[in-house]
C-alpha cells in the first residue's frame, strides 16, 4: 500500500480509497495523494472538496482509480 501512494505522489494519479472513520463510517473517497509518512496520508479528497489527513491504520483498500468507459460509444 505505501508502494502505491508514494508512486502516487510521483505521478499525480488519483486513487480510490475504502475509509474508516474515528467513528466506524465507511467511505469510498478519490484521492489524490500529496504527501505519506509513517502513519498518515495528506491528500486532496475529491468527495469532500478539501485536503484532509487520513490515518494508515484506518485505510482498507486503495488501488488506482478506474477508467470509466462506454460500452458502443
Amino acid at each position: 500500500m505505501k508502494m502505491l501512494l508514494l508512486r502516487a505522489v510521483e505521478t499525480g494519479e488519483k486513487l480510490e480509497m475504502i475509509y474508516m472513520s474515528a467513528t466506524g463510517d465507511l467511505t469510498q473517497r478519490v484521492i489524490k495523494v500529496a504527501s505519506v509518512n509513517d502513519d498518515s496520508v495528506l491528500a486532496y479528497c475529491y468527495t469532500r472538496r478539501q485536503s484532509r489527513m487520513f490515518k494508515m491504520n484506518n485505510v482498507l483498500s486503495i488501488m488506482p482509480l478506474r477508467k470509466h468507459h462506454r460500452i458502443g460509444a
